[in-house]
């Protein structure tokens, strides 16, 4: 039994095991930075279980013998289990619809007792990872045919629209950061150009008059003609598929984007999306305003003040820092959601930009290190998974970090193994001890 620890040991990426228990060991203080009151007694506080800080280092107690459990177990194990793990996903993400608890607007969440959560939709994307990796891996499968791309992208995106309709926009979108993943295993380029095209199509749609920017895409449309009018004399494909473009281009400019806006996203939602770019949303436009108008009524702050009074929180800690407990927007409560979504605003104004700067270093070091350890994978199922993690820490990072400081609409994106949660931090670390788990056997060829 020492012989067979011993090997464990000596498999075990030992340099991902510190940075997750550094930055899980900042989050639970960052949790406690908010939540400190002088007159408590800081032992008994964080032994009560009854404070966000004390919970978060139950969860991180269960999270570390989770994660043993996961070094002894098999990796064939995670091969075996992949597409049944998914399905076993989904049904929970439809099982919310039955017996989901509303939380915060999102029936997501299904009770456990004793005033504990969980949320399928985080723990969804351990079983999509699996079972993406378990599909490109497969033997024979040829990633250049469109039919193994739909597929891929219908594993990939099936529990996004589940999240959709739960009203979790936010985990919606991380399913999106699997196709850097199906980037990495030969999708096409002009997938992810057609993308990044109509977010910036998107964009100019809410900042541009809807006249004016008719009129630049004509113009562009135009100017691409008058350089390639030999190859459109050659072929009059070209031209139409240029015309074909500009139409699809304006079309969604006219008609798609304020459809978007004005009828599948709720009003608070569009209105957070204008106010990052500095615009304002009529909410007479949307379908739901008739439905939340009581509501409305009773809402005194405006849309922005999350975010208004998290760049505040950050700012004021200017280069270095306020200093550890000396935050007076975190701790004074101004800015809401500090535990979870907006915990980044306590690094921000204790520790300054350097100190935003050293954390956020930690996350990069271990998406360097995730990444190293894919390339070096003998097994593509290895690989894929491991690419699946990176791309997730890093969607739930960009984001969440953008959130914070206004360059990305409010979505409720928790920053990994920092926020408060037992579902995040539950799914973070089963996701990255079951990569150490595959890396220990990366000689193999798992299927």
């Amino acid at each position: 039994m020492a012989e067979r620890e011993k090997e464990l040991a000596k498999g075990v990426d030992w340099i991902v095991v510190l940075l997750y228990a550094i930055i899980l060991a900042t989050g639970i203080l960052c949790i406690f930075m908010v939540e400190y009151k002088a007159d408590l007694n800081v032992f008994q506080a964080f032994t009560s279980g009854k404070t966000d800080y004390s919970k978060q280092l139950i969860f991180g107690g269960i999270c570390a013998l989770l994660a043993t459990f996961i070094l002894l177990s098999d990796s064939k194990l995670y091969t075996a289990m992949a597409n049944l793990s998914y399905v076993f996903g989904i049904f929970l993400m439809v099982l919310t619809f039955v017996i989901g608890k509303n939380v915060n607007g999102s029936k997501s969440w299904i009770p456990l007792g004793g005033g504990f959560n969980l949320q399928p939709a985080e723990l969804c994307k351990i079983f999509t990872s699996l079972a993406l990796a378990k599909y490109l891996s497969t033997q024979d499968l040829d990633f250049t045919k469109i039919k193994s791309q739909l597929i891929a992208c219908a594993i990939a995106l099936g529990p996004a629209m589940l999240s959709i309709l739960q009203n979790e926009t936010g985990l919606a979108l991380v399913y999106f950061s699997f196709f850097i993943v199906m980037f990495r295993e030969g999708l096409p380029g002009w997938i992810l150009i057609v993308g990044f095209s109509f977010a910036a199509l998107v964009v100019a749609t809410l900042i541009v008059d809807p006249n004016t920017l008719a009129i630049i895409l004509t113009l562009i449309a135009a100017i691409a003609v008058y350089v390639l009018r030999r190859q459109v004399k050659r072929s009059r494909s070209l031209l139409l598929f240029i015309v074909g473009i500009w139409i699809g281009c304006v079309g969604i400019q006219r008609f798609v984007v304020p459809y978007i806006f004005n009828n599948v996203f709720q009003c608070y939602q569009s209105t957070r999306i204008y106010a990052m770019v500095g615009k304002e949303y009529d909410c007479g436009q949307n379908r739901s305003t008739k439905k939340r108008e009581s509501e409305d009524k009773k809402v005194a702050k405006p849309d922005d003040y999350n975010v208004r009074q998290s760049k505040i929180a950050i700012g004021s800690g200017r280069f270095f820092g306020r200093g550890f407990l000396k935050g007076t927007q975190t701790r004074g409560k101004y800015v809401p959601e500090q535990q979870t979504d907006f915990i980044f605003t306590s690094i921000g104004e204790a520790f300054g930009f350097m100190g935003s700067v050293g954390f956020l270093m930690l996350y990069a070091g271990l998406l360097f290190r995730i990444i190293w350890m894919a390339e070096r994978q003998r097994s593509a199922f290895s690989r894929v998974y491991a690419y699946c993690v990176a791309s997730i820490i890093f969607f739930h990072v960009m984001v969440n970090v953008c959130m914070t400081i206004g360059l990305f609409p409010i979505v409720g994106i928790p920053l990994p193994l920092v926020s408060y949660g037992g579902s995040s931090l539950l799914t973070f670390t089963i996701l990255i001890f079951i990569l150490l788990r595959l890396d220990m056997d990366r000689n193999k060829i798992l299927r």
